[in-house]
């Protein structure tokens, strides 16, 4: 499995469950709040540190294993972990292109939201959400295109 799917790996599972711990703790309190009291910045300020951090530690670990693995089988050699061939920048390339076209429609949302003159909560919620779904089309993009092809 090359570097690069699974880098796409991490961030698939990492962009999944960072925006599922934000939504359990920004949802519950709609129910009996209103959305411009919402307490929800301190959670989104968490949400994006803990997928940065999440990332690279998760970068770091597979590059680590990547090392340790091919040592131990004697295939490859860890300077394979900066290796790209054409394969691998012409999927990187398909999914960013589909993520692009979800984090665009995302954002005229967030455009429309902002002209209809909404809380910020539905603002600052509809930019995430949509930057959030967008980093998983372009990884499920990517990962269908690393195991099935084009």
């Amino acid at each position: 499995m090359p570097f690069e799917e699974k880098m796409t790996w991490v961030t698939v599972v990492i962009g999944t469950l960072v925006p599922i711990a934000y939504l359990a703790a920004v949802v519950p309190q709609l129910a009996d709040t209103p959305a411009a009291d919402v307490d929800y910045q301190g959670a989104l300020v968490a949400a994006v540190i803990a997928s940065i951090v999440l990332t690279i530690a998760g970068a770091i670990a597979i590059a680590i294993a990547s090392a340790i693995g091919a040592e131990i089988t004697g295939r490859g050699s860890a300077d394979d972990i900066d290796r790209k061939d054409e394969r691998d920048v012409l999927i990187s390339r398909r999914g960013d292109v589909a993520g692009y076209y979800v984090a665009a429609t995302g954002a005229v949302a967030a455009l429309v939201i902002t002209m209809l003159e909404l809380d910020y909560f539905w603002i600052a919620n509809t930019l995430y959400l949509s930057l959030a779904v967008a980093g998983l089309v372009s990884g499920v993009v990517k990962l269908r295109a690393y195991r099935r092809g084009f």
